[in-house]
């Protein structure tokens, strides 16, 4: 392969242009990367665990957990709020059969 004197200009204008398709992409691949952080850290405290590290791998994976949590809190929020409502309504309708 034969290096050319401008392929360091190359390189910036690759760097460049990648970083201004990302601003123009960046609310579509901003919700998959702020997901695909705490996924890999979880995955990463279960290696150590696996690994024989386990204090700092139930710490990676302890705070992988948690902002995980974070992230989908406005699913799980709602899901919770489903969820508290079924049972409630299951808990009257089952009162209400056994008299």
């Amino acid at each position: 392969m034969q290096t050319k004197r401008g392929n360091g200009l190359a390189a910036v204008l690759i760097f460049v242009g990648a970083l201004m398709l990302l601003g123009v992409f960046g609310p579509l691949l901003g919700r998959l990367f702020g997901l695909l952080f705490p996924i890999l850290m979880i995955a990463l405290g279960y290696y150590g665990v696996r690994r024989g590290k386990v204090v700092i791998g139930w710490i990676i994976l302890a705070i992988g957990i948690l902002v995980l949590i974070g992230k989908l809190s406005w699913f799980i929020g709602p899901l919770l709020g489903i969820i508290l409502l079924v049972y409630g309504i299951s808990l009257l309708k089952k009162k209400n059969t056994t008299y």
